[in-house]
């Protein structure tokens, strides 16, 4: 009898730890808040990931901010990740801010680039040229939204090189607006840019050479993640870490997001369902 009892006590406590095993992998964190900027680039890869995540049985919620509200979102726990962090220049002050409350993961794409460029009708090749004559560009730069890595950068350049121009604060999508306009009447325009970005597939643009080297070189683009992540979602963790895309991968869908009516979800879900063995790589 009594070694009855005693195997039942075993019993009951194996089947309570089984039991508490089993609401632990129950209570898996299955909503997700993903944030980023409302680039294009950064729009296409935020998407593509969110489609992934959402076939791996996961919630997600897409929150459009700054990219110095971006990185605070992820560094608070408000956001669990973002797929935007341009290293090693252009979120420099936000990664050195933030890196320790932060998880970064690494790559997610390589290649990048900020700067300025011309449509190539004009003829200027440096930054330092503009001096020459400001007025023909208007005497001023056309930028994005306002604190953003790549606006910062630009500041600088206007102080480095004596610069007789203003900076204008916009968005991706005024500073795209302001282009197609002077581009289509052939006028002179300065413009705040990046690679990957699909109007050097739309229209014949030219960075301008920058010899103070105020933009810095190459950049990659990471994935930055909470503290809480691995613990709270490992699967999504997983994938997040395992997230790359290719300069030629998000350019293409970033021309597909551009033409009219288009809807980057479904852009997203469709280039998912044509690049099955990319994205199942992600998931091992």
């Amino acid at each position: 009898m009594a070694f009855l009892t005693k195997f039942l006590k075993t019993a009951a406590i194996a089947a309570t730890a089984l039991g508490l095993a089993a609401g632990a992998a129950q209570a898996e964190k299955k909503d997700l808040t993903l944030a980023y900027v409302e680039w294009s680039d950064t729009v296409v890869a935020t998407n593509i990931v969110k489609t992934v995540l959402e076939d791996a049985g996961y919630k997600v919620k897409l929150v459009p901010l700054s990219g110095a509200a971006m990185w605070q979102a992820v560094a608070s726990g408000e956001a669990d990740a973002m797929v935007a962090g341009w290293l090693p220049a252009t979120h420099e002050a936000y990664n050195a801010k933030l890196k320790d409350k932060v998880v970064n993961l690494g790559p997610n794409l390589s290649g990048a680039k900020i700067g300025w460029a011309v449509p190539t009708y004009v003829d200027i090749t440096s930054i330092e040229d503009i001096n020459k004559d400001p007025a023909k560009f208007g005497g001023k730069v056309i930028g994005i939204d306002p604190g953003a890595g790549l606006m910062k950068a630009s500041e600088k350049a206007i102080k480095d090189y004596d610069l007789k121009v203003k900076l204008v604060e916009g968005s991706d999508a005024t500073m795209v607006a302001a282009l197609k306009d002077a581009y289509a009447k052939k006028e002179p325009i300065i413009i705040t840019t990046w690679t990957p970005h699909w109007m050097f597939a739309e229209w014949d643009l030219k960075y301008l050479a920058d010899p103070k080297n105020v933009f810095g070189g190459e950049e990659t683009v990471n994935t930055i993640v909470s503290t809480k992540l691995k613990e709270e979602a490992p699967e999504a963790y997983k994938i997040l870490d395992n997230f790359n895309l290719s300069l030629d991968d998000e350019q293409k869908v970033m021309v597909e997001n551009n033409k009219p009516g288009a809807d980057p979800a479904a852009t997203a879900k469709a280039w998912v369902a044509a690049n099955k063995a990319k994205v199942d790589a992600w998931m091992k």
